[in-house]
């Protein structure tokens, strides 16, 4: 298994941090604000698995998926900064009753 760096490597929870805040700007620029974006994949699941899928389920699942893939390759720094980026989206989506 390779190891993926980023540009400089991140050196401790608050560099890991600070980097999924870059990717999660990043990505707003490019996908839109996280309640849209997770709202659409919200809808696309619920068709394809024929219930309810809310933001919240999505922002798990997508954490998930990353804990997944990091089970592969433990030592991706990019995929534990998009697990945390997954977490703070989780939390910006999430209310009272999208659990």
């Amino acid at each position: 298994m390779t190891t993926k760096q980023t540009t400089k490597p991140l050196m401790d929870r608050f560099d890991f941090l600070d980097d999924a805040k870059v990717k999660v700007r990043e990505r707003g620029e490019e996908y839109g604000s996280v309640d849209d974006n997770f709202g659409k994949i919200a809808k696309i699941w619920s068709a394809v698995l024929g219930c309810e899928v809310t933001v919240a389920q999505v922002a798990l699942c997508m954490a998930g998926l990353k804990i997944a893939r990091l089970t592969y390759d433990n030592g991706d720094e990019d995929g534990w900064a998009d697990l945390a980026g997954y977490a703070a989206c989780g939390g910006e989506v999430t209310r009272p009753d999208d659990l």
